[in-house]
């Protein structure tokens, strides 16, 4: 009989040693803390592209260039041509209904490209000027973040669903700061139970997703404004 592999192992003493509860919780900070550098990220590359257009002499924003109007749909064509080419689907979908469509249809089962191909899809997309958002993408790149370690494991459905849950809360938390905000999300879109069994990881990883954004990016909200006449 040949020897276990390492995760072998590691589930044989995870079964022995580790309480299933005491688990979960560390999965959860791990999947928040993954989830906070994929929205970091994805925001830092958005950014950086966006400083390479307009400050960089490729074309100057303050005179009249019809570049401008170009760009969006060049950065839609690389995108496209990336999904078509390297994850051999016609089409992305939207995060959060690529989410619930696995919940409800796959066993909460994402494929491994979900991880990235949001990301990159986002970054040519948003960063040469298209008009969309990078909050579903990001949500859709957590929620593959949970689905793909839960996979890893071998866990069930059940349990599956709360990491796919724990990585969409701390995406979501991670790009916008709001760690409340981010676990009221995932309760009332995602539809999980309302149990300590569940709201426990979920606010862990919703506290470590924003705790990683704090810590790379500043403590600054993302609509910064500052007041300059009294109240």
């Amino acid at each position: 009989m040949k020897n276990p592999s390492i995760l072998g192992r590691f589930l044989i003493w995870k079964v022995k040693n580790l309480k299933h509860r005491y688990f979960i919780l560390i999965m959860s900070i791990i999947i928040g803390t993954l989830s906070g550098l994929a929205a970091v990220t994805l925001k830092n590359t958005v950014h950086y592209i966006v400083i390479l257009f307009t400050k960089s002499g490729f074309f100057d924003i303050r005179e009249e260039n019809y570049l401008l109007l170009a760009y969006p749909l060049i950065g839609i064509f690389i995108t496209v041509a990336y999904i078509r080419l390297f994850t051999g689907q016609q089409r992305l979908g939207h995060g959060i209904t690529n989410i619930l469509y696995a919940i409800s249809r796959k066993s909460s089962i994402m494929k491994r490209h979900n991880v990235y191909s949001s990301i990159i899809a986002c970054t040519f997309t948003a960063g040469f000027g298209g008009s969309v958002g990078m909050e579903a993408p990001i949500v859709g790149t957590g929620g593959a973040i949970g689905s793909n370690i839960g996979q890893l494991f071998r866990l069930n459905y059940k349990t599956t669903t709360l990491l796919v849950a724990c990585g969409a809360t701390g995406a979501m938390a991670a790009i916008f700061k709001a760690p409340i905000a981010a676990l009221i999300f995932s309760l009332e879109v995602l539809m999980l139970d309302l149990t300590i069994a569940s709201i426990i990881p979920l606010l862990m990883a919703s506290v470590t997703g924003a705790l990683m954004a704090n810590l790379l990016l500043g403590e600054q909200i993302l609509f910064y404004f500052s007041l300059k006449d009294t109240f």
